[in-house]
Parts: C-alpha cells; structure tokens; sequence
C-alpha cells in the first residue's frame, strides 16, 4: 500500500508573512478575471504544495524542502502571484538556520528559486506586487535588493515575466487584403484560421493590439526549454512546477463550447521533466470529449501521476465561480511508478480517506471510489450495458436540442 499523501484533514501552512486572524489575505478578495482565468484562493494553493512537501519527504528520507536552498519552483502561468508568494513564505522559514540573515534569505530565494510567467500584463504585475510587495522587482519598496537597475529580465521584472505573444493562424479559407505599415504594400491575411498551438479561433481573438491575445507563452512555442532560457538568461531546469493554468478558450457560443486548453499546458509542463508537478484543473477530462480523449487516456495510463484530489463541487475550492463538473489538483511525480491515492471531497467540502487504485482500470476515471466495487461487480457479469444504446448528446439516436414546432401544422 502507497503512502498516503494527504492527511484527513488538511493542516495549515506554518510559514511566515501568512495572514491569519483579523488581517484578511488580500488574494481572497481579487475578483477573477473570468471563468476562463480563475484566481486560486490561498488555503487551496497552501493543500496543493503540502503534497508537494509530503511527496519530497517520503522521497528523500523525511527532509523539508523548503529547507533546501537548491530546488527551483516555476509557476508558468501565474495570475495573483499566491503560489509563488507562499513558496517564497515557507522557504523564508525553511531557510532560517542555512541563511540566517533575513535580506540575504530573501534575496537568495526571490532571485535563485522562484520563478513564473504571467499570463497578461495586468497580472505580471498582481504577481510582482504580491511576490516583491512592488509593481517592479527593482523599485523602491521591493522587498529584493539584488535586481540592478533597468528593464527587462533580473530587473524591474525580477523573475516573473511577461511578453505579449500572438497566435499563429493557419488552415484559412477567407482572407482579406490590407496595407502593411512598413512596407505600404497591400498583403493577403487570412481570416478564419486556427492557431497551430492553442487551437484559438482567429475569428475571436484576431483582435488588434488593444486586447489581449490570450496566446500564452508556456504554450506557444516548439521549444520551451529553450523559450525558458530565452526568459531567464540562462539555461533553466526546476524542480517543482505548480500552478492554475487557464482552461479555456471562448470560440465565440456559450461557455460549454469553448476551447479547452488546460491539457496543453499540462503535456508542455511534463516535457520540462520536473521532479514534481501539481496543477489544478477542470474535472471534466474525467470523462474526455471537446479535445481531450487523448489526453485523458495519456493521463491515466501514466503510473507517475501520484495524488488526485477531486472536489464533486467546484466551490467548495473556488467559492463564487461556477466551473461545470467541478475541480482537482493532481501531483505528477516523476520517479513514481504505481497506482494512484483518489480523493474525493464531497459536496459541502468533506474530505474523503484516500484510496489507491489503478486509473486506467476504466476507459473514464470513476470520480467517487465507493461506486469502483459496484462497478466492478456489474462489469463482471459480461452483460451488454447500455454504452451501445445511449449517447450523451443523441441518447436513443435522437436529438435533444428540439422545443416544440414552431407553428402548428396544417
């Protein structure tokens, strides 16, 4: 039997600057931005990275990473700054007795070990704010003294970064002339195509300037341990990479049709080869569909994924946001090999006692671990079920988007 990775009932971060009491935690005040760009409350940000620690110690005989001055951390889509902010909060502490000088400590975790990459110019700067307690990692009220002078990267950025990047469209069929201001000659642009990385419709987000692109940079790129060599100055591998990604893009309908895109950033981080990744996602890749049957297969076939905590209600993670099939964070653990620790939060945010099993033991991931022994009574009797006779969105062959004639027949 695996250990278990999460206790039963989640312990709170003992690590400085954390604000309890009657001082409110400002990141549990910011409005997300959307459903598509959701902020993650600190109390979930502190349970994932308690896995993290867990998984480190049973790894290398009972050790605290956040006394270890040599692991790096990259949060590769930050947003309000509080996984970055909480990491540096518990290496603050962990690094008392390795670094006892409290600006040196601060210096040597905020410019050797953590790291991130904002998704729009709005949050780099939510981030800085929350990380270095300034707009710029260089300014006058930084809480760092070792950033220079300047712009760019190690300066009034620090090490959380952001550069404006664009789709790359192809596949069109329209097009349109327009004048290219360098050269003031007419050019053909396409219209309706898709982004090679992201999948984005260029008829929603081929935007203009003005707006925001919403062309991540973790995932748009062929090489993105040399894009982080590019970023950082030098060549970059981290331990640990943690984080929310955005989950969808907006195609223009509702919600339920938009692009997902969580998936990618997830495949993109695992080819970086960290030692541990945790990230938190819609539960709907669960069950596959709008683009992510491969993805979901890819997931559950593989034997390092750790630790999945899955919460049936999406607010009792994310209060006042309303994601459909509600959330999880995993732990991907590179050195793993075995079946995974499932936990359930119930509705009303009771934490279930994990369970090990084998995720790939079903063609979906069966959310609740109660109903894994039914399951598997039923599959045992090799009767046809009804999988060959209803569909999810033509069940018995007919469709269920009709209302009723419009007008009576003569």
């Amino acid at each position: 039997m695996a250990d278990t990775l999460v206790p039963t009932e989640p312990q709170p971060a003992k690590a400085e600057f954390v604000l309890t009491g009657r001082s409110p935690d400002v990141l549990t005040c910011i409005a997300n931005l959307s459903n598509d760009e959701v902020f993650t409350p600190p109390e979930l940000a502190r349970r994932m990275l308690d896995d993290v620690a867990m998984a480190w110690a049973q790894a290398n005989g009972g050790k605290n990473i956040w006394s270890d001055k040599t692991v790096r951390f990259l949060d590769p889509f930050t947003k309000s700054g509080v996984f970055l902010r909480e990491i540096a909060s518990r290496l603050v502490e962990g690094l008392k007795d390795e670094i006892p000088d409290l600006q040196d400590r601060v210096n040597h975790i905020l410019t050797e070990q953590v790291f991130g990459i904002a998704i729009t110019q709005i949050t780099a700067y939510i981030a800085r704010r929350s990380l270095y307690c300034s707009k710029f990692a260089n300014g006058p009220h930084s809480i760092v003294t070792d950033f220079s002078e300047g712009d760019g990267y190690g300066k009034s950025d620090g090490h959380i970064w952001f550069k404006r990047m664009e789709h790359v469209w192809e596949g069109a069929t329209e097009w349109k002339y327009v004048v290219d201001s360098t050269t003031r000659k007419r050019i053909r642009v396409p219209t309706n195509g898709r982004c090679r990385y992201c999948g984005a419709a260029q008829t929603t987000l081929d935007r203009g300037n003005e707006r925001e692109s919403h062309a991540y940079a973790f995932i748009h790129t062929d090489n993105i341990q040399g894009k982080l060599g590019d970023i950082f100055g030098k060549d970059m591998k981290f331990d640990v990479i943690v984080g929310n990604p955005p989950y969808q893009l907006s195609d223009g309908g509702f919600a339920a049709s938009a692009t997902p895109v969580y998936h990618k950033f997830i495949e993109q981080a695992i080819t970086l080869d960290p030692r541990f990744l945790v990230m938190v996602t819609p539960s709907r890749w669960f069950v596959g569909g709008r683009g992510l049957d491969a993805f979901r297969k890819s997931m559950l076939a593989n034997k390092h994924v750790r630790a999945i905590t899955d919460f049936i209600v999406e607010k009792d993670a994310f209060p006042g946001v309303n994601i459909n099939g509600g959330v999880n964070f995993f732990l991907y653990d590179r050195t793993w090999n075995g079946e995974c620790s499932v936990r359930t939060v119930a509705p009303g945010g009771a934490w279930g006692q994990p369970v090990e099993r084998a995720l790939d033991e079903f063609d979906v991931l069966v959310r609740r671990n109660e109903a894994v022994g039914i399951l598997r009574k039923v599959r045992s009797k090799h009767e046809a079920t009804f999988a060959r006779r209803v569909l999810p969105q033509r069940p018995f062959g007919f469709r269920t988007n009709f209302h009723g004639a419009t007008k009576a027949r003569a």
